[in-house]
């Protein structure tokens, strides 16, 4: 991957932008099978979670695949039942084991638990100072879930949202932005809802999918993006956005689609 592919983390740490995730894959041989793909595509960067319940298929498919450990970029969360001080690092040394990994490249919050998510970051900060995750930070956390953990020792180095040209979520890009949080798009490519003009038109006008012209928009912004699929097809198209390029009024464009419309949960309004 070369180095527009790759962005820094606050720590330093090199994280990759185009990522694969494996949310509602099932378990054994079909999440192997699509990693399996991913890796072999040029993919180098897996998410999962504990609640996606096929961290040892994930796990599996690294191992067969021969590429050196220091090249991947290996990702989960702790659940939220899961979550609190001795909770969370339970949850670790669970997820670990599942992975058959010593080390996790990214370790993360997976929502903003009222009552429970600060001493979970407690908990994060000392996997991180122990040098079991070389980054840790949250997911689906709001500009107000943040500034909670700004008195702690050690920031989240990622915030992991729903983000894509539908819901841009620009006042919590700029709060991350200012704090040096990495910002991350679960549900990148709108669960599919890409049949639309202005997606439609730079696809034309570049030869390309609706898809890419989404993706290429994500990277451009300096988005981690973590598009999932089960097709080999599919799977290579979302990794093949490095040959074109998005004009500022093309990115502009995409910008203004915003809707604020979530095809996910909402944090504010979710069923912990």
């Amino acid at each position: 991957m070369n180095e527009e592919g790759i962005v820094l983390l606050e720590n330093g740490v090199a994280m990759p932008l185009q990522g694969f995730g494996v949310w509602r894959i099932k378990d054994g041989e079909e999440t192997r099978a699509a990693v399996e793909k991913a890796l072999r595509v040029g993919y180098r960067s897996i998410d999962t979670a504990a609640v996606y319940g096929n961290e040892r298929a994930v796990g599996k498919a690294v191992r067969e695949s021969g590429i050196p450990r220091e090249e991947l970029f290996i990702a989960t969360k702790v659940w939220n039942q899961d979550q609190g001080y001795e909770g969370t690092l339970a949850a670790f040394e669970e997820s670990r084991k599942k992975l058959g990994l010593e080390r996790l490249d990214l370790y993360l919050v997976h929502w903003p638990v009222p009552g429970r998510y600060r001493e979970t970051w407690k908990a994060m900060e000392k996997l991180y100072r122990e040098g079991l995750c070389r980054a840790i930070g949250v997911s689906n956390f709001q500009v107000h879930h943040l500034e909670t953990l700004e008195a702690s020792e050690i920031k989240p180095m990622v915030n992991q949202v729903e983000l894509h040209p539908l819901l841009t979520q620009m006042p919590l890009r700029d709060h991350c932005s200012r704090k040096g949080i990495r910002m991350e798009a679960w549900s990148p490519l709108m669960q599919g809802n890409l049949n639309l003009k202005v997606l439609l038109e730079l696809g034309e006008k570049h030869g390309k999918s609706p898809a890419q012209v989404v993706l290429r928009w994500h990277l451009q912004n300096g988005i981690v993006a973590i598009p999932k699929s089960t097709h080999k097809h599919r799977i290579e198209e979302n990794f093949r956005i490095q040959d074109f390029h998005l004009e500022p009024e093309e990115m502009a464009r995409i910008e203004d689609m915003n809707r604020d419309h979530r095809f996910g949960p909402d944090p504010e309004n979710f069923s912990f």
